[in-house]
């Protein structure tokens, strides 16, 4: 599910999901993206009926598998694009 590193780094991935309408889909997604391994901090910036931004902070590098399955896990909702700290690319 994900990679640990040791270089101390903190990863920045920003995920472009849609179907988020409400606070209740924000605190189902950002509950289920902070059960991750290596996740210090999840922040969700809604855009109703439209592609919302969530932005996680972790201290590994997390497998799109892994983010997808949060996303599916947290409700009927749809991770459609994973983009990443230029650091990891």
């Amino acid at each position: 599910m994900t990679e640990f590193t040791a270089d101390g780094v903190d990863r920045t991935t920003t995920l472009k999901v849609s179907g988020l309408t409400c606070g209740h889909c924000v605190a189902h997604v950002t509950e289920e993206l902070e059960a991750l391994d290596g996740v210090k901090d999840v922040s969700v910036l809604l855009n109703k009926g439209g592609q919302s931004t969530v932005t996680v902070l972790s201290d590994v590098r997390l497998e799109d598998a892994a983010l997808a399955e949060a996303i599916d896990e947290a409700g009927d909702y749809t991770l459609d694009a994973v983009e990443r700290d230029v650091r990891e690319s």
